[in-house]
């Protein structure tokens, strides 16, 4: 086991969805997967393995920002030889050109963080999916007739913030929204050789304060789930 998760060797599936929330990766194992088991729970973040239409997946979280996602992809890659890491999260818009509930599959991710560049010596501000997966995840959104739009994304360090305007950044690289761990994921990706996508669902459209309500946010995310989980069997 490792230092931040308590699963044992070979209770961690090759591939992984990383919801951020705890209780979205319980959400998950109990509604889609088959025999889940919950492999570890150190600190409260929720591993779960299971079945998938009968192949082994792995959901668990992890949690929020580069610092928190850069630990838990880490010791996946490396400690439970996972080859792929799916991110599924939510995200605020910049601008109106996208809508709640629009879904989100990310070619780039662009930041002002010094994650990539103190941790890998990596000295690029924008960094690419790494690997097949964003790929598989185009084509299973068609399958599926799900929109998913392939865009960049600016990963910040920062949600709340003085100055209301979109970053400098955002701009830069035509970033349409914001999160807060695609770039370290990719980066960790990049490092170490893996796989690494992300997926997200708009919540919030920042200029107009619209927001998806909490009741709402369940039903909201499961075709993000269900294009995940597809993806995730694909890359088996």
């Amino acid at each position: 086991m490792s230092i931040h998760i308590s699963a044992k060797k070979g209770e961690i599936a090759k591939v992984v969805l990383q919801p951020g929330d705890p209780l979205r990766a319980q959400y998950i194992a109990e509604n889609y997967l088959e025999n889940a088991k919950l492999v570890s729970k150190t600190r409260g973040i929720f591993y779960y393995t299971g079945l998938y239409k009968g192949k082994e997946i792995t959901v668990g979280a992890s949690g929020m920002g580069f610092p928190s996602i850069g630990i838990y992809s880490f010791e996946l890659f490396t400690e439970y030889e996972v080859e792929t890491i799916i991110r599924i999260g939510t995200c605020g818009a910049y601008n109106t050109d996208l809508k709640l509930f629009d879904i989100l599959n990310i070619e780039n991710a662009a930041s002002e963080s010094t994650y990539a560049k103190y941790a890998w010596g990596i000295e690029e501000e924008i960094l690419s999916h790494q690997g097949n997966v964003f790929n598989t995840i185009n084509e299973t959104s068609k399958e599926l007739s799900l929109d998913a739009k392939a865009i960049n994304i600016h990963s910040s360090d920062i949600f709340y913030r003085k100055d209301p305007e979109t970053p400098a950044i955002a701009t830069k690289y035509n970033c349409p929204a914001v999160e807060m761990e695609a770039f370290g994921l990719f980066a960790n990706a990049q490092h170490l050789g893996k796989n690494a996508a992300t997926i997200l669902t708009v919540t919030d459209i920042i200029p107009t304060h619209e927001k998806i309500s909490a009741d709402e946010r369940e039903t909201a995310l499961k075709p993000m789930m269900e294009l995940a989980l597809e993806s995730a069997i694909k890359s088996l």
